[in-house]
């Protein structure tokens, strides 16, 4: 099997989604202009059970299975996700050819009446879809009241607008990735709020066995983010993560040394564990720096608040 003229994306149709498949279709056509790129929107399990929330009905896989069976068919040839959604372990038919260079990572605070999480009066409304959120700004913030919060991105905004609530947490990279940065009014930094696995990178997925669409992706590949995301997977992989597991981790490289955070914590914020660990440079196995954290997280407590958990 090889690419000849015609590529087809298999995508959610969210406006996050399309501006995600559309980014990589101009990547792609940047370097290999002679190619005929379709783009295939399809709705997933995962967005046509918006009122529930993913914890219950079997996590953020449910955002790609859909997208899976496209290329197994063969109706597309790749597909484009954020890998904060794509799960630790992917079927062994499948791979992530590429890890594109990441937009921010962080979270950011949306509101139009506060400034920032410090400045919400007790009892203020906060939205999230998030179990990794809500876990720490309970923790941090007891007296707010953290409500599910599910829908796209214009979605949740539309219910922040309509006084649903008091602020909204969303992922900055969404936000800048559609234009919406200048309603962010704060970025949460990692010490505040550590971002979810992979979160602000997007990979592209394809059949194992397609030598050729790996060949052909791996130029968009970005080695800072591929092996900084390698590193945030190992530690959800080491610790059963999910997104019914309040966990996050981020590594990131500054001045030589590539420094990783993480936690895992209980759901109502209660009980959390922290740490962090560092190293030199990409030269070392960014899954053993992940693993490494993850041992870490275990000394802290880790096992302890997921034996707690509904799932463990």
């Amino acid at each position: 099997m090889s690419v000849r003229d015609r590529l087809t994306i298999a995508t959610r149709e969210s406006a996050l989604a399309m501006w995600q498949a559309q980014h990589v279709r101009d990547r792609l056509l940047q370097r290999y202009p002679h190619l005929d790129i379709l783009l295939l929107g399809m709705t997933t399990e995962g967005d046509r059970r918006l009122g529930v929330s993913l914890a219950k009905i079997g996590g953020k896989g449910l955002f790609i299975k859909e997208l899976e069976l496209a290329l197994e068919s063969g109706s597309a040839d790749i597909a484009v996700h954020s890998m904060k959604d794509v799960p630790m372990d992917l079927p062994e038919a499948f791979t992530i050819a590429a890890i594109l260079e990441r937009e921010d990572p962080r979270d950011a605070f949306v509101s139009a009446r506060y400034s920032g999480l410090a400045q919400l009066p007790p009892g203020a409304r906060v939205g999230t879809s998030s179990l990794r959120r809500e876990s720490q700004i309970r923790a941090r913030y007891p007296s707010l009241v953290v409500e599910a919060l599910r829908g796209n991105v214009n979605t949740r905004l539309r219910k922040l607008d309509e006084g649903l609530y008091d602020a909204v947490i969303l992922a900055a990279a969404g936000l800048k990735r559609l234009g919406l940065q200048a309603r962010i009014a704060t970025i949460l930094e990692p010490d505040e709020s550590i971002p979810a696995v992979g979160q602000g990178a997007l990979g592209i997925e394809c059949k194992a066995e397609r030598t050729d669409l790996i060949a052909l992706l791996q130029p968009l590949a970005d080695p800072i983010t591929s092996w900084c995301v390698r590193a945030e997977r190992a530690v959800s992989r080491a610790l059963a993560g999910s997104c019914v597991v309040p966990l996050g981790a981020h590594a990131r490289l500054n001045q030589g040394m590539v420094r990783m955070q993480g936690f895992v914590a209980s759901p109502d914020g209660r009980h959390i564990a922290r740490g962090q660990v560092e190293a030199y440079g990409l030269s070392g196995d960014p899954e053993e720096l992940g693993q490494s954290l993850a041992q870490r997280l275990e000394a802290a407590g880790a096992r302890e608040i997921l034996a707690q958990l509904p799932t463990h």
